[in-house]
């Protein structure tokens, strides 16, 4: 039977009468669609200086990823004999990247803000030339984050394990550089940053925490780090941990940022999986243990396990 035809006789192929006029209705479609572009309540970026690119910023992630653990994630094979020139190359690009994406955010917010002009190409040139300064600072607290995650987990068999496959480390790698950025002054784009890694991970840190090093994330999915919370040093906390704020008012924006909302959490703590622990005036004290499952809204002394009471468990057999 001929491809074009049903049993009944009735043709497949496409009535271009019917297509003209359907397609005949998008001018008119495009044009509401770009006029409602110029409405006060519709988000849009319409101008001649961009704003940072998502795939630039995934770029850079990536790129930061090779620097930071060479060998690791280049395409090529680093070896003794190229090292300099590959790694040169590397740094070389990222650097252009970064320049150019630091300078769309910071013209971003003059722009946006009406601010007063800060030089924003040369501000961006030099706080990229900062950043990969401060390059072997950062590879040298993620290396005690991977030693830390190696010695507390038994199912890891190497560092180069955890180094490809933990989320915790690529969330923690991303949140490093990124909140290097913040130190710097740079608006959005360490955001766009930890964001990506969120979305790739499902943990969601701030860029503004303050994080020491030894730091572990376990498993990870759900982990919720606020931008003002305080992190010593050989912490490690597990899946659905949140670090968050207490309920906030109507018109908490204006009113409570830049003021600290989010919890301290001393040196040698654990928090296990599903723990909620808010505000910003609560602190965990050095080497306590928080449980599973917890809510805590009050400081904690230091070396204090904190446990829900056992619950109490209903077997129901099925009735014959």
């Amino acid at each position: 039977m001929d491809d074009n035809h049903s049993d009944t006789g009735v043709t497949c192929r496409t009535d271009s009468a019917s297509l003209l006029t359907y397609r005949k209705r998008l001018s008119g479609i495009a044009e509401g669609i770009i006029n409602n572009c110029q409405e006060s309540d519709c988000y849009t970026h319409i101008d001649y200086d961009p704003i940072p690119s998502e795939g630039y910023v995934t770029e850079i992630i990536e790129k930061m990823r090779e620097i930071l653990f060479p060998g690791y994630f280049s395409r090529g094979k680093i070896d003794p004999m190229n090292l300099k020139y590959s790694m040169g190359q590397t740094i070389s690009a990222l650097y252009d990247m970064l320049s150019e994406q630091i300078t769309h955010s910071i013209r971003h917010d003059c722009l946006r803000y009406n601010q007063p002009c800060s030089d924003c190409g040369d501000r961006g040139h030099k706080t990229a030339l900062a950043l990969l300064e401060s390059i072997p600072a950062i590879r040298r607290i993620l290396a005690t984050d991977v030693r830390a995650a190696f010695e507390g987990d038994p199912a890891a068999k190497s560092h180069d394990e955890i180094i490809f496959s933990y989320p915790g480390i690529y969330a923690i790698s991303v949140y490093r550089i990124a909140h290097r950025l913040f130190e710097l002054g740079i608006p959005l784009l360490p955001r766009v940053m930890t964001e990506h890694a969120h979305s790739t991970t499902g943990i969601d840190i701030h860029p503004g925490a303050s994080i020491g090093e030894q730091f572990v994330i376990d498993h990870g999915t759900g982990v919720v780090i606020g931008e003002t919370t305080i992190i010593g040093n050989n912490v490690r906390i597990y899946q659905g941990v949140t670090l968050g704020a207490l309920s906030l008012p109507k018109g908490a924006g204006e009113k409570l940022r830049g003021k600290k909302r989010h919890p301290t959490i001393e040196d040698d703590v654990i928090i296990y999986s599903g723990a909620t622990i808010l505000g910003g005036d609560t602190v965990i004290g050095q080497r306590s243990i928080i449980g599973g499952n917890v809510w805590i809204t009050e400081s904690v002394p230091a070396d204090t396990t904190v446990i829900i009471e056992m619950p109490r468990l209903i077997y129901k057999r099925p009735v014959d």
